[in-house]
């Protein structure tokens, strides 16, 4: 399978928007926010992504088709990296390909992340890509109406 790391397209939002409004996806981020909830808050969330200058934004693109995103962000001594590759194509090793090409564009280190603690896929994902878990805490998680423990991980 091909993957390739390109520049946001307009057209790549609405696949954004069926991954961030998927219940399962939701479930296994755990930590979600409005926009993953209300497309008008997502619209404002991508617009203002899109054009900080401090973002690197990606879309996943697997054998030519927009599956997913892949992201860092905030301050240089705090930088943190997100993704989300939609649950039609979990399990193939895309997540850990793109991560680790996101990871050697960027270049700064030390890199951050954090995963719910019970997402086995997406902490073996980090750990694969050289993220080492520094510390644990507690956050409210909206897709599950509950607390939980965040695994917090650095690349450095």
């Amino acid at each position: 399978m091909r993957i390739e790391l390109r520049d946001t397209l307009d057209a790549d939002l609405e696949v954004f928007w069926q991954h961030s409004a998927d219940v399962r996806v939701q479930r296994m981020a755990a930590i979600t926010r409005e926009y993953h909830y209300d497309r008008e808050h997502f619209d404002d969330h991508w617009a203002k992504a899109r054009t900080d200058p401090g973002v690197l934004l990606r879309t996943v693109v697997a054998d030519g088709a927009v599956v997913g995103h892949a992201a860092v962000f905030g301050p240089p001594e705090e930088r943190e990296v997100t993704y989300v590759i939609g649950p039609d194509h979990w399990g193939l090793g895309i997540a850990t390909r793109a991560l680790a090409e996101l990871v050697r564009q960027e270049g700064t280190r030390p890199l951050h992340a954090g995963a719910a603690a019970d997402n086995a896929a997406s902490l073996r994902v980090l750990e694969k890509c050289g993220f080492t878990p520094t510390g644990l805490a507690r956050d409210f998680a909206m897709a599950r109406g509950e607390e939980v423990d965040v695994l917090l991980l650095t690349l450095d």
